[in-house]
């Protein structure tokens, strides 16, 4: 059977395009995306530079206040790779309120990279940014599901080369890798030291994330 897909379609593709509704099933598939667009602009109208909120499958998610183990763990990692890349003009490591618009959600991880070529060609006015090259989203009990569920879907399929899970209260992170279409886990480490895939050279004690000491430590080695 011909396919236009651009990879193998799985059992439930094949089952769908051989269904006599299949176009029945477009048109309806159509019309949900247009209103779900519509929703998508109004969301982007509304928010402002204060808004913690995301837009995921045409709901829009605002996230409460985080945890202090949380907030440590966001602002050591964006603060370490943020010196990291700038000492050697990288790209640009952004933190938090970088909205990350993919094909049909929005979202702002608390920490990514983008390489020197796309970092380039951003504006100082720009509010809206391409899938990055590296995440990392620190875990909340509020946003665990997204984290470990549709964002973990939704960053692979958009070419997201590295994502790391980081857990506050366990002090762990785990290092996914890009092969395919798809995240291969490489370590879930809670000591020790973790080096990145994709953010050359960039490495660092796990304990820096979570141990002030250990903190500046890393950073001044990073700089030096």
């Amino acid at each position: 059977m011909m396919t236009l897909l651009s990879h193998p379609p799985t059992p439930e593709w094949q089952q769908l395009l051989q269904s006599p509704r299949l176009r029945l099933y477009a048109d309806a598939l159509a019309d949900f995306l247009a209103a779900e667009t519509a929703q998508r602009q109004q969301f982007y109208s509304e928010i402002s530079e204060d808004d913690k909120a995301e837009f995921i499958n045409g709901q829009i998610v605002m996230h409460s206040p985080v945890k202090l183990w949380h907030n440590v763990a966001s602002i050591y990692l964006a603060s370490l790779l943020n010196a990291y890349v700038s000492k050697h003009d990288l790209g640009f490591a952004g933190h938090e309120k970088i909205m990350i618009a993919l094909t049909r959600n929005d979202y702002e991880p608390d920490v990514c990279f983008f390489e020197k070529e796309k970092a380039d060609a951003f504006t100082g006015k720009q509010m809206l940014f391409p899938a990055p090259d590296f995440i990392a989203e620190v875990l909340s009990p509020s946003t665990e599901k997204y984290d470990r569920g549709i964002k973990f879907d939704d960053y692979a399929a958009h070419g997201v080369r590295e994502y790391w899970i980081i857990d506050p209260d366990e002090q762990t992170v785990e290092q996914y890798e890009l092969v395919g279409r798809a995240y291969q886990l490489r370590f879930k480490v809670g000591d020790g030291r973790i080096e990145s895939r994709v953010v050359t050279g960039f490495a660092l004690p796990v304990s820096a994330l979570f141990e002030q000491r250990c903190y500046f430590e890393t950073l001044q080695q990073l700089v030096k």
